[in-house]
C-alpha cells in the first residue's frame, strides 16, 4: 500500500499493511464532544492523527465518509427490527441519533456532515504527512433509491414490473415510474433500503469505471463491500434471467485494471465470504477478508488454525486477518479476556494485511449498527490499552511489514498431545528474526517448536519476549530443530530473536 504526499508524490509501498477502521460519522461526533466544538474531516487535531500513526497503522480506512440517504433512514426508522437493535446498542437512542447506513450511498460524494470534499482532502493530507494512506468504501451490489441513477439511468438497475411488486413488495420497490428490484445477496431475504445494480450491464460497468476513478483522485485504495456478489456466478446464481445476458468477461477482471491502468498503486480490498477469496484474487484484489480465520480462531481451535496457515503463501499475503470489524461482534464481547489477547496476537502477526478496529484498543464491547451517529460511552479498559501498547510496539518492527513470513512447526512426545494447541511463525528480513508462540487452549500446553531457517545453526541466540519482558539464551541448534516451550492457558511468546556470538563451539 502506498500513499500519495501532500504533494502528489508516491511513498514506499508496503507489503503487509496494518490497517486501523474508523467509523468516522461517530469518531467526529465523539471529538467534537470532547473539544467542545464541531470537529470534520478538516478540522480533526493533529494529536489525533499523531497518535494513529505513532501506533504504527499503515493504513486508514474512513468507513462511511459518503453521502447517506434521507429515503434510507426513513425506511430504518420505520423498521421496528432495527430500531430495536438501536436501542440495544444505545438505549438512550433518539431520532436524530440514526444518520443513515454508510452502505445506502446516495452519492460518492462526501457528506457536508463529516467536511465534504475539502475536509476529506485535509484529512488525506494530514495521514501522507505522516506516510499513512487512505482507504475508503466503495459499495458494488447496489446504492439507496434516491441515487440519481435511479432516475436517469434504469439501465443499471435489476427491474421488476408492477406484478413482481404486487406479489413480492419485500423485495421490490417503485422508484419514480418504473419497479426496480431491492438488494440481496442469494442466501437471505432483500435489504429493504437499497436497490440492486445489474453486474451484467455495460453501461453500469462503464459508470461503475468512472466512479472508481473519480474515488480514486480521493485515496489511495478502497474497501469494497460483498464483493463476492457482483462475480458472474454468484449474480447468475441471485438473479438468473432477471440479469439478462451472461457477459463474457466477469465483473471484477472489467473494472480494476480499467482504474489500475491510470493509478497503478491504488489497492482494491474486498469484503469476501463463501470461500471465494482466491477467487477474488485471482480477479484482481489486492488483498480479501480472511474470515475462515476469525471463525477458526473463534470456533475451532489451534488445529484448524495451524492447517490454515499452512494454505499457499502467495494467497496468505494478500488476505486480511481481523478479530473484529464493523461487521462482526467486539472481541472484547466474543472472546474471554485471555483468549482475546491470543487471538488478537494470532491475527496481527500473520502475513498479509492486519486489521484493527477503532475501539477495539480500549477493549469496547457494544457493537454498534452503523445506522448510528452516537455510540454508548464505555470505560476503557486499561489492561486491554496496555495489552495493545506492548504488542503493536513489538510489531512496530519493519520486519512484520516487509520481511519474510514462515509458518512453524511444533510436535510432542508420548503422553503430550498438549502441544497441539500450540501455533507458531516467524520473520526475517534483514539482521531481524521474530518468532511468535501462542496457546489457542484453555489448558496449559508445552511441545518443540522449530522454524525451518538453517541459518540459526552454529550460533547463540537472545530470544527477548515482548509478552513478558523476559530473555533466554538459546542455541540455534534448538530453534532450528525443536525448542521447548511451555505456555498457560491462552498465552503467547513474541520473541525477537537477535545472535550472541558467530560461531558455537
Amino acid at each position: 500500500m502506498s500513499a500519495d504526499g501532500a504533494g502528489g508524490e508516491e511513498q514506499a509501498t508496503v507489503e503487509h499493511p496494518f490497517i486501523y477502521e474508523i467509523n468516522t460519522w461517530v469518531w467526529l461526533d465523539e471529538l467534537s464532544r470532547r473539544e467542545g466544538t464541531a470537529i470534520d474531516l478538516a478540522s480533526v487535531p493533529a494529536s489525533e492523527w499523531d497518535a494513529i500513526a505513532a501506533l504504527g497503522f499503515d493504513i486508514v480506512w474512513l468507513m462511511g465518509v459518503w453521502e447517506r440517504s434521507p429515503a434510507g433512514i426513513a425506511i430504518a426508522l420505520a423498521n421496528e427490527g432495527l430500531v430495536e437493535s438501536f436501542r440495544r446498542a444505545l438505549p438512550d437512542v433518539r431520532a436524530e441519533d440514526v444518520v443513515g447506513s454508510p452502505y445506502c450511498i446516495r452519492g460518492y460524494a462526501v457528506d457536508a456532515h463529516l467536511g465534504g470534499s475539502s475536509g476529506l482532502a485535509a484529512a488525506r493530507a494530514a495521514l501522507a504527512e505522516r506516510n499513512v494512506g487512505l482507504i475508503l468504501d466503495f459499495v458494488p451490489n447496489h446504492v439507496a433509491p434516491d441515487h440519481p441513477w435511479t432516475r436517469e439511468h434504469p439501465e443499471y438497475f435489476v427491474r421488476g414490473s408492477d406484478d413482481d411488486l404486487a406479489r413480492d413488495p419485500a423485495s421490490f420497490v417503485r422508484v419514480g415510474d418504473g419497479v426496480l428490484a431491492n438488494g440481496r445477496d442469494p442466501y437471505f431475504p432483500a435489504w429493504p433500503d437499497v436497490v440492486q445494480l445489474n453486474a451484467f450491464s455495460p453501461e453500469l460497468r462503464a459508470a461503475v469505471i468512472e466512479t472508481l476513478g473519480a474515488i480514486a483522485a480521493q485515496c489511495d485504495g478502497v474497501r469494497c463491500d460483498m464483493a463476492m456478489l457482483m462475480m458472474n456466478d454468484t449474480f447468475e446464481r441471485t438473479w438468473s434471467e432477471r440479469a439478462g445476458p451472461r457477459p463474457e468477461t466477469d465483473y471484477w477482471p472489467t473494472v480494476i485494471p480499467a482504474v489500475k491502468s491510470a493509478r497503478p498503486e491504488f489497492v482494491f480490498m474486498a469484503e469476501a465470504y463463501w470461500e471465494l477469496e482466491w477467487a477474488l484474487q485471482e480477479q484482481g484484489f489486492d488483498y480479501c477478508y480472511d474470515k475462515r480465520l476469525y471463525d477458526r480462531l473463534v470456533h475451532d481451535g489451534a488445529e484448524a488454525v495451524h492447517g490454515h496457515l499452512n494454505a499457499d503463501l502467495g494467497y496468505q499475503r494478500r488476505l486480511v486477518r481481523f478479530v473484529e470489524n464493523h461487521d462482526e461482534p467486539r472481541a472484547a464481547a466474543t472472546f474471554s479476556r485471555e483468549q482475546a489477547r491470543a487471538a488478537a496476537v494470532a491475527t496481527l502477526s500473520q502475513t498479509g494485511a492486519r486489521l484493527v478496529h477503532e475501539g477495539q484498543l480500549e477493549g469496547r464491547k457494544v457493537q454498534l449498527p452503523v445506522f448510528l451517529a452516537r455510540r454508548p460511552d464505555e470505560q476503557p479498559d486499561l489492561d486491554v490499552h496496555a495489552f495493545y501498547d506492548r504488542l503493536l510496539s513489538a510489531l512496530g518492527d519493519g520486519v512484520f511489514r516487509d520481511g519474510e513470513w514462515q509458518l512453524g512447526e511444533r510436535r510432542g512426545w508420548d503422553g503430550n498431545e498438549t502441544w497441539r494447541n500450540l501455533v507458531v511463525w516467524g520473520w526475517r528480513g534483514g539482521e531481524s528474526r521474530k518468532l511468535v508462540v501462542v496457546n489457542l487452549g484453555d489448558a496449559p500446553a508445552s511441545g518443540d517448536v522449530s522454524l525451518p531457517w538453517d541459518d540459526f545453526r552454529g550460533r547463540t541466540w537472545l530470544l527477548d519476549d515482548a509478552a513478558s519482558g523476559e530473555a533466554y539464551e538459546r542455541s540455534g541448534d534448538d530453534l532450528r530443530d525443536g525448542l521447548y516451550v511451555g505456555l498457560g492457558p491462552w498465552s503467547w511468546h513474541l520473541f525477537d530473536v537477535t545472535p550472541l556470538d558467530s560461531v558455537e563451539d
